[in-house]
């Protein structure tokens, strides 16, 4: 079925403040560079989006803002609706993104050189950010086998008890390798940490990215005890493109964390949420589901030539197959390159700009992660210049 929105249109962005494009020429890349790596997608926001922003924009006064019972109305609504969670409105906090709350929460309930727990790889800004903020970074390493990555339950609970653990940083979807966890696999890691009286922080900021018959389960659905012992980090920003407007919507049921993390929010003189960013919000919850349904079908539609591609035409490269996201996991090991070398044929070879996977761990060395939210045409000519390797 033909989408109802032009999401194969070529967006210019040359010229726009964008980090995925303007840093090209800064960093010293070729000037025709197609920038692939950051989860930034190139395709314009739901119309409906910014038909609410220039009605915003038009009544011409941009005051200090608060979020009122419809903001709250159509982020829990979207929740209820797509993912079968009931929120409470007194639970949410706003932040200005989920790294931003994530480090305020870390703030909040740790101390200094306390144990925090990372699944590498993982979206390396976990690690930068347990780093600032002087706690302990605490490693278990996911496991590979045949394309597919899992978690030791034992190697999990060990690291916890040998290093104390406070925090467990969870990502779901998992970024970069694709993994969207069963809910019998949440179960096992709540478990372990509920009677290790270690807190979750749930970053599930690409909840609305689930390919297949796979489902995405919020955390604290699973079991009633979770709620306690956990904050949900929810954006509206990959879901419809709207990282620059910065805004998060972080759930805390338990009042003891939320008055914490609300005080360490004050302490950074951040109480009034950009108005721009909850009009966004609210009109994407409230008139995005279409044009998000219509992407996901455009989306699963790149996968597929992706993978047909790499099959017929990169052999040397494998895919760890995208259950979640709309970042795909790229194996490069068999080229048999190092990093440094395979970075340097990526960007002076086939000027393609990809994530390095070392950035995300060292066991991801070989791995690249390819940001597939463009338009089909962007893919090909990607593809074709990677085939050049």
């Amino acid at each position: 079925m033909k989408p109802s929105y032009d999401f194969d249109m070529i967006p210019e962005r040359m010229g726009t403040n964008s980090v995925k494009y303007d840093l090209i020429k800064k960093t010293g890349r070729p000037e025709d560079t197609i920038p692939l790596w950051v989860a930034d997608m190139d395709f314009p926001s739901p119309p409906e989006v910014l038909q609410a922003l220039q009605k915003r924009i038009e009544h011409g006064i941009f005051g200090y803002s608060f979020p009122d019972e419809k903001y709250f109305d159509a982020v829990r609504n979207w929740f209820l609706k797509r993912h079968n969670w009931n929120t409470r409105f007194d639970c949410f906090l706003i932040t200005p993104g989920v790294m931003f709350a994530i480090s305020a929460i870390i703030r909040a309930i740790t101390e200094k050189d306390d144990g925090i727990l990372i699944c590498q790889p993982v979206y390396y800004p976990f690690y930068n950010t347990i780093v600032d903020n002087g706690r302990k970074v605490v490693v278990c390493e996911l496991q590979e086998e045949d394309g597919r990555y899992f978690v030791d339950y034992v190697d999990f609970e060990e690291k916890i008890k040998q290093n104390d653990v406070k925090v467990f940083l969870l990502c779901s979807p998992h970024n970069p390798v694709g993994r969207v966890w069963t809910k019998e696999e949440l179960k096992t890691m709540g478990d372990i940490c509920l009677r290790n009286g270690v807190f979750v922080i749930s970053d599930e900021i690409h909840a609305d990215f689930i390919f297949g018959n796979h489902t995405h389960t919020v955390f604290p659905t699973i079991r009633q005890e979770y709620e306690d012992i956990c904050a949900v980090c929810t954006s509206p920003s990959k879901t419809f493109n709207l990282a620059g407007l910065q805004i998060a919507n972080i759930y805390i049921h338990n009042d003891e964390v939320r008055g914490k993390v609300k005080r360490e929010l004050e302490k950074q003189s951040y109480t009034h949420p950009n108005v721009m960013a909850m009009v966004a919000c609210q009109a994407a919850y409230m008139c995005g589901e279409k044009w998000l349904n219509d992407l996901l079908r455009y989306l699963e539609g790149n996968l597929r030539y992706l993978q047909t591609y790499v099959r017929e035409k990169l052999p040397q490269v494998s895919i760890v197959e995208p259950q979640g996201t709309y970042l795909v996991w790229l194996d490069f090991r068999k080229c048999g390159l190092s990093d440094k070398q395979l970075k340097n044929m990526l960007i002076n070879r086939s000027r393609i700009w990809l994530d390095d996977g070392y950035i995300f761990g060292p066991s991801a060395s070989g791995f690249q992660r390819i940001n597939i939210a463009c338009p089909i045409a962007t893919l090909q000519k990607a593809l074709d210049r990677i085939s050049l390797l």
